[in-house]
């Protein structure tokens, strides 16, 4: 919850998180098998912060404007990578797009107000994916071929985070490996947390095309 509060957009209430957790919480009572699920606080953890995203989404208070410019940004980004044999750097791609680097990163802090924009978009650790694991671990049961394709899809993820630009590289470790928020990680890096959601938007919508195709998620 807490995670989600800081990560919440400026106009939703810490209330309006709350209440949203109340229905997930009343949805795992309703629903929790002692005999299937795991246990009741991993089960209802995850119910909980299911009903918050679902929340946040169906609110979807980004122009969709700003959502066709972040999938201009991802293609163009894809482009030139193709083309330079490297991640492009941001003044690259903002020429490419015929912008200023400062309107460029100006967009880049509207499309991380995407629905909490995250990996979890990108099809790879979402809620209930990581809700079978723990039953796996929880009950000792021994899967060689789910743990094979979970061990496949981690080091898909590894892969790809590692090609980022070293900055980007970082932002994405502290925020989803340490479980950082933005404004801590900007003061482990020295950034403002503004810039700090900016390389994190960036770095998702480099990850997003070559994830996707793994993934099966191909929605802009």
């Amino acid at each position: 919850m807490q995670r989600l509060a800081a990560r919440k957009p400026p106009h939703i209430e810490l209330d309006d998180l709350i209440s949203w957790g109340i229905v997930g919480l009343l949805d795992a009572m309703g629903k929790y098998n002692p005999k299937k699920e795991a246990s009741f606080s991993t089960y209802a953890q995850f119910r909980i912060r299911g009903a918050i995203l679902d929340h946040l989404r169906s609110l979807d208070w980004v122009p969709r404007s700003v959502r066709q410019k972040a999938s201009l940004i991802e293609k163009t980004g894809h482009t030139l990578e193709g083309t330079l044999g490297r991640p492009p750097t941001e003044d690259e791609i903002a020429e490419e797009l015929g912008m200023s680097l400062e309107t460029y990163q100006d967009l880049l802090t509207r499309v991380g107000e995407m629905s909490l924009f995250s990996l979890e978009d990108l099809g790879f650790g979402s809620a209930e994916e990581r809700l079978r694991l723990d039953r796996r671990l929880e009950e000792g049961e021994v899967d060689p071929l789910g743990a094979l394709l979970t061990q496949e899809r981690v080091s898909l993820v590894a892969e790809a985070i590692a090609r980022l630009p070293e900055r980007e590289k970082v932002v994405v470790t502290l925020y989803y490996h340490e479980e950082l928020t933005m404004k801590e990680v900007g003061a482990v890096l020295g950034l403002t947390e503004s810039r700090v959601s900016q390389l994190h938007s960036q770095a998702m919508l480099r990850l997003k095309a070559p994830l996707s195709r793994h993934f099966g998620n191909e929605e802009a």
